[in-house]
This record gives structure tokens, C-alpha cells and sequence, in this order.
């Protein structure tokens, strides 16, 4: 982005890794947390250069967060949504569960659990199978319920700015239907599906999922080509149209 001449303040979400001492419990958050921390970041951003624009780009679960937060910010200049959801998260992950065979048993204790939790219900652990304990420990059913709790499309339907929404069609954990219902939602916002792209934004040669799933822990692999070039003309074309 830097080499584009486009300013970006990347941050940690509170309690992790270089906001570890935001917050004692890294789990006892909710998206309203996370909404209110970007808000922050946005005023803080305009407090240290002076800009007036600011733009929220939000990647998978951060894109749930950028939409929640455009809801809470109509000063923002835009939204880009990078591999985001179009339906609630509960059904997202409903989806990722059923895409392993092996799961198949776990399933209708699985969907209850996530239909509880959508509906602001804690889950008892006891109830949950011992494979899926991790996914519904009781430590992040706060947090499981303010997210699930929220339709992503609903969202961007709110939104009265600019949007980007960017999918590559290799994403084995969002796929590009959800990117089109994003954009079925928001008939203004631009829609760019990248081919051979995965879900951490790196390229993808093959249908093997494995293949797809190790690239997600190998650093070396570069950005793929695309991602910044659409996201940089995006930006430079809505600057043209208003200087702000």
C-alpha cells in the first residue's frame, strides 16, 4: 500500500499479539468491542495527520467488524471488504463444519449449539462434542454470540458509502456466492473477484484443499498479484470523483 502512496495503520485486535495488554482476558470481547476500538483508531488516525479521510478494510471476521462499525460512523470515507461473509457467521461456519466428511456425526449437536448461540443463548459444554469443545468453549460464547447474532448482508444494505468488495475465488472458507450476496445487498458497491485466490490472499494453482490450506502458514509466499493494484485504483478513482 505504501509503495502506492496509500497510508495504513494496521493494528492488533485487543489482547493479541501487540495488544496483548489492551485487555486481561483476550476472549472477553464482542464485537461491539471491536467496534468501538476502530472508531477509535479512525479518531486517533484524524487526531495525528490531520486527514479527513479515512477508510476501514476489514478481512474475514474484520470485515464483520468494518461493516458494524460503518454502522456507528457515518464519517467514515468507505468500506473495503477483503474475503468478508454475506450471510450471519453462524451459517458461515455451519458451511466450514459440513465441508468435512468427517464431521457428518457431529453435526446436528453442532447446529443446535450454533442456533443457540444466534439466538443469545449460552451452550452447555457437556452438550457440545468433545471434537468441537474448542469451537464452542464457554471462555468465547460471548463473543460467538454477538457475532452470530448479526446478517452481514443486512449490514452492507446500511451502508451509505463507497464500498470495495474484494473475493478471491479460491477461498475455501468464504466463498464468492458471499461476496455477491454483499453485493446483491449493496447494488453501489464494486465487486472484483480475483482468480486462483485463496482465503489468505495467496495464489492457488490446484482444487486440493490441503494444498490450499498450507499456504495459509507459509510466510514466504507473497501477496498475489491483484490485491493491492484493485484495492489502490478503487481508492484513486473514489478520490477522483471527491477530493474530499
Amino acid at each position: 500500500m505504501a509503495q502506492k502512496g496509500i497510508s495504513a495503520v494496521r493494528i492488533d485486535k485487543r489482547g493479541i499479539a501487540a495488544s496483548a495488554g489492551a485487555v486481561r482476558d483476550a476472549n472477553a470481547v464482542t464485537i461491539d468491542d471491536y467496534v468501538s476500538d476502530a472508531r477509535a483508531w479512525v479518531d486517533d488516525i484524524r487526531r495525528r495527520t490531520g486527514t479527513s479521510c479515512v477508510w476501514i478494510l476489514g478481512h474475514s471476521e474484520g470485515g464483520l467488524v468494518a461493516l458494524a462499525t460503518a454502522q456507528e460512523s457515518p464519517d467514515i470515507c468507505g468500506l473495503i471488504l477483503v474475503a468478508t461473509a454475506g450471510r450471519p457467521m453462524g451459517d458461515v461456519v455451519k458451511t466450514q463444519l459440513r465441508a468435512q466428511p468427517a464431521n457428518a456425526p457431529l453435526l446436528p449437536k453442532a447446529d443446535a449449539a450454533i442456533n443457540a448461540l444466534a439466538a443469545g443463548e449460552r451452550v452447555d459444554a457437556d452438550a457440545v462434542p468433545p471434537a468441537l469443545a474448542p469451537l464452542f468453549a464457554p471462555a468465547i460464547q460471548g463473543f460467538l454470540i454477538s457475532a452470530f447474532a448479526l446478517n452481514l448482508a443486512d449490514l452492507a444494505g446500511r451502508v451509505q458509502k463507497p464500498v470495495l468488495i474484494l473475493q478471491g475465488d479460491g477461498d475455501i472458507q468464504v466463498g464468492v456466492p458471499d461476496a455477491t450476496a454483499l453485493k446483491a445487498a449493496a447494488p453501489t458497491a464494486e465487486l472484483a473477484v480475483i482468480p486462483d485466490v485463496n482465503h489468505v490472499l495467496k495464489v492457488v494453482s490446484s482444487d486440493d484443499a490441503a494444498a490450499n490450506i498450507a499456504t495459509y502458514a507459509d510466510p514466504a509466499l507473497p501477496l498475489a498479484p491483484g490485491i493491492i493494484e484493485t484495492i489502490a485504483d478503487f481508492l484513486a478513482r473514489q478520490t477522483a470523483a471527491d477530493p474530499f
